[in-house]
């Protein structure tokens, strides 16, 4: 009777802190609009989300989001940056309420956090050697070749790379992308695996290395590979994601959205052309 009792007390207890778990994140939007702050979370990726010399939001994903947030009411947006992989635990742990990194959105995420809809779509691309001396054009490329292909930790490109067939043993996985230009120019690795934005981005950054073009279109399995990236909110935030599709559906593809991400290297041919999160996450 007393190990029943006890099991009882116990559950009870289990209960009350995922029922408090849940009363406290479920009123996120409430209490982020109530205080006028809230706190988002980079990878320090350019040009998806990173911060400024002097800590400011900057990219893709932190200045929409700023801009949903300051219709919201919430004027004051603080930025945590940490590596990819700890985007999502971070999250759920409660180190920041919003994931601003430009995070694809897939299935495997969609069973860990809420998306919003989509802000943008985009493909895939290599950051190679000047001169691309491997000839290094597609993910095609990598099993032809005796090379080592870099990819990002907790980044959809390790999925890519292992669903397409590249052997593991050519697969060398980055805490970020700094750390992946740095073993490209040091021959650790031969590519960088990437959206061709970011890649791009790298390249114009340091004059040894340079986006590989052309470059074959990812397909796997007969499917062509197009990355659909939005912002991240912890299970029980509902309200809080969906006020912020309310805020993208009037916003995304306007003028005002255009000029706000072109300097980021986005726009119209990123559109993410009315998919939906509901059906990146089937």
């Amino acid at each position: 009777m007393k190990k029943i009792f006890g099991k009882f007390i116990i559950s009870l207890m289990s209960f009350s802190a995922a029922l408090l778990t849940f009363s406290v994140s479920a009123n996120t939007l409430d209490k982020i609009q109530s205080e006028g702050a809230v706190t988002i979370g980079v990878a320090n990726e350019v040009p998806y989300g990173y911060t400024t010399p002097d800590g400011k939001p900057a990219g893709e994903a932190p200045s929409i989001a700023v801009h949903v947030l300051n219709d919201l009411g919430v004027d004051n947006v603080n930025v945590v940056v940490t590596e990819f992989g700890s985007l999502i635990p971070g999250l759920r742990a409660g180190r920041f309420d919003v994931i601003a990194a430009g995070m694809y959105i897939t299935p495997k995420r969609c069973k860990q956090i809420l998306f919003s809809n989509p802000t943008y779509s985009i493909g895939e691309g290599f950051l190679v050697k000047n001169g691309n001396p491997q000839a290094l054009n597609g993910y095609d490329s990598i099993d032809a070749n005796d090379v080592k292909l870099g990819v990002m930790s907790g980044s959809v490109e390790y999925g890519y790379a292992r669903d397409f067939g590249i052997a593991m043993n050519k697969i060398v996985t980055l805490p970020d992308y700094p750390s992946g230009v740095a073993a490209l120019k040091s021959g650790r690795i031969d590519a960088l695996a990437g959206t061709s934005l970011t890649m791009a981005s790298l390249a114009q950054k340091d004059d040894r290395v340079e986006l590989a073009q052309p470059f074959t279109p990812l397909m796997i399995k007969g499917e062509s590979v197009k990355g659909y990236g939005g912002f991240g909110f912890r299970p029980a935030d509902t309200a809080l994601r969906d006020a912020f599709n309310e805020n993208l559906t009037v916003f995304i593809d306007t003028k005002e959205h255009i000029a706000m991400v072109e300097p980021y290297g986005f726009g119209k041919h990123t559109s993410p052309g009315g998919m939906t999160a509901k059906e990146l996450c089937q």
